[in-house]
């Protein structure tokens, strides 16, 4: 199952920026995860967001008005990873991703 992450913003560079860290965490960790660029401002507002950027993980807004580092990032993803399956997929809960 994979992890859903939006970026919202408007396509600032802070925007800009956010957008290329999440994606460099999700493609350096092989994280099983859809990223979408929402730069509508009408779909941002439906976030009750009025900050950008903002970061959106699987519906919920984890971050507003600030760009993160890489490890806040990696711990979020982390966070909302799917439970190991019963194939083994998935990081261990003591080594993430």
């Amino acid at each position: 199952m994979s992890i859903s992450i939006k970026v919202l913003g408007t396509g600032c560079p802070k925007c800009k920026t956010m957008t290329s860290l999440v994606e460099a965490v999700v493609n350096e960790n092989n994280i099983d995860a859809s990223i979408e660029k929402v730069e509508d401002i009408m779909d941002i507002m439906k976030f009750n967001v009025m900050t950008t950027p903002a970061l959106v993980i699987n519906d919920v807004v984890t971050i507003k008005g600030r760009i993160p580092s890489k490890a806040e990032v990696l711990d979020l993803l982390c966070e909302n990873k799917p439970a190991k399956n019963s194939e083994g997929n998935c990081c261990a809960s003591d080594n993430c991703c």
